[in-house]
């Protein structure tokens, strides 16, 4: 543990074996991810497709997102989360090779994509909630923020950097069904380490007797994951926000992007990658600075900011002609939105209970991108319509009028004053039941919640228990 405790705060998660083989699957997902988001736009683009076309292909991983999380997130508070990542892994594996199969023979078709990336979507909302729900169970809550440091700044490095890099290189080599089949090898790297992992049992305390139909089953955990997510101020106000802000922004980052990036700068798939780098280049940077220091003290002003704010720089995407304007302004978007992320993926680990902890992830990707096909289905209509510049000057000038609403309108301040969140060792004589290997108390309103914990690894149930 003292060689543990030297290490900087950062890399501290790494002592845990555990944990570094969760990271090498983590990174070859993310990896994949980042290919197939260049490949697929390039593959419709080949096709002679529109920036409708790309918003049907970007629609159908959004919607199969939105329709599984909420499933997603009631399964991963059930089954053993290790299980869950595995099959996901599998699946997507799966989903490339197909990809790559029907491009290869020239048989592949917007529509095909379409699908694809429907079941992706379906794939991820499985994950997300799994994922979030393991992490705490493999470290402790000290480390938490450095964990999610590591994942801020692996995926935009492998998803926005490293893949789109991988893929460009790729199309240019043969075509993106080269690209397809690559991605679907490194699927096996990501199933291979999850498969060398021990199983951890799911941390929450089942009530005794006879079961329930998994229908009936499903429905209450679910009103229970809603009731929590309604009577919690917090989360309540920031998942409203990010729903508005993933309207917004969303759309015009995913399937406009690349055609400012080909119209104004005269660019190609390089071109589109460089400007997706710059962007996971950023979102690295800004992970590592928050993942290196502890928790801010006022977590909700300055989340909230960054990911209202951080939006500014995207008004510039529709009007310049020069690619390194655009480089810089994806960058510190990458910056803001990933060091916000970091915080807000902790928040969730130390002040949600853990046996609601996947409900509450499901919630959190349901509720705030709940929009997200919506915004993406209009982001080519608007493009087209309103032109480049009209759509990226919404996307930048909204965003930080929410966030200001959203700090006055819901007191975020003071909450944040009221659960101060301590990064120090647990204190041995605060070890709970739960703790010791017992059940986890259920949430209450946290209007009426005891003082809150001043860290430690059972610091999110204490909060929310009565």
């Amino acid at each position: 543990m003292t060689s543990v405790t030297r290490m900087p705060r950062a890399l501290r998660p790494f002592g845990s074996g555990q944990y570094r083989l969760l990271v090498v699957a983590l990174a070859a997902s993310l990896l994949s991810a980042g290919a197939w988001i260049v490949a697929a736009a390039w593959q419709v683009i080949e096709l002679g497709g529109t920036p409708i076309d790309l918003s049907i292909v970007a629609v159908g991983a959004s919607l199969g997102l939105v329709a599984a999380v909420l499933v997603g997130g009631v399964v991963a508070d059930r089954v053993p989360q290790r299980r869950i990542l595995l099959v996901v892994e599998v699946v997507r594996a799966a989903v490339f090779a197909a990809a790559g199969w029907l491009a290869a023979a020239g048989a592949i078709e917007v529509w095909h994509l379409a699908v694809l990336s429907f079941v992706l979507g379906v794939a991820d909302g499985f994950f997300y909630p799994a994922y979030s729900a393991w992490l705490p169970a493999l470290l402790p809550a000290e480390q938490l923020l450095a964990a999610n440091g590591v994942e801020g700044v692996l995926r935009p490095v492998a998803q926005n950097a490293a893949g789109p890099a991988l893929a460009s290189l790729l199309i240019a080599l043969q075509g993106p069904w080269l690209s397809f089949l690559v991605v679907a090898g490194l699927q096996v790297v990501a199933v291979g380490a999850l498969g060398l992992m021990r199983t951890t049992a799911v941390r929450r305390e089942f009530e005794e007797g006879t079961p329930a139909h998994p229908a009936r089953q499903m429905f209450v955990d679910l009103r229970d994951g809603f009731a929590y997510l309604l009577r919690t101020r917090w989360l309540f106000a920031t998942l409203a926000f990010s729903i508005l802000l993933v309207l917004v922004v969303i759309g015009p980052i995913e399937v406009l992007i690349p055609f400012a990036v080909r119209d104004q700068a005269g660019g190609g798939a390089g071109e589109f990658a460089l400007v997706l780098a710059a962007f996971g280049l950023g979102g690295a940077v800004g992970s590592l600075l928050v993942s290196s220091f502890r928790l801010p003290r006022r977590y909700l002003t300055l989340m909230i900011i960054a990911w209202g704010f951080g939006c500014i720089p995207l008004a510039v995407i529709g009007v310049t002609p020069w690619l390194w304007v655009m480089v810089v302004a994806t960058f510190i978007v990458g910056f803001l939105f990933d060091a916000a992320q970091v915080v807000w993926g902790t928040l969730l680990q130390r002040r949600v209970p853990p046996a609601m902890l996947g409900r509450v992830s499901s919630l959190d990707f349901f509720v705030s991108l709940a929009l997200m096909p919506l915004s993406m289905a209009i982001a080519g209509p608007v493009g087209e319509w309103l032109g480049l510049a009209p759509a990226f000057l919404i996307a930048g000038l909204v965003p930080p009028l929410l966030a200001v609403i959203t700090l006055a309108a819901a007191r975020l301040g003071e909450d944040e004053l009221a659960h101060p969140l301590d990064d120090g060792p647990m204190d041995p004589t605060q070890v709970t039941g739960a703790e010791a290997g017992g059940g986890f108390a259920a949430p209450v309103d946290e209007r009426h919640e005891p003082p809150p914990a001043t860290g430690g690894r059972d610091g999110g149930a204490r909060e929310g228990s009565g």
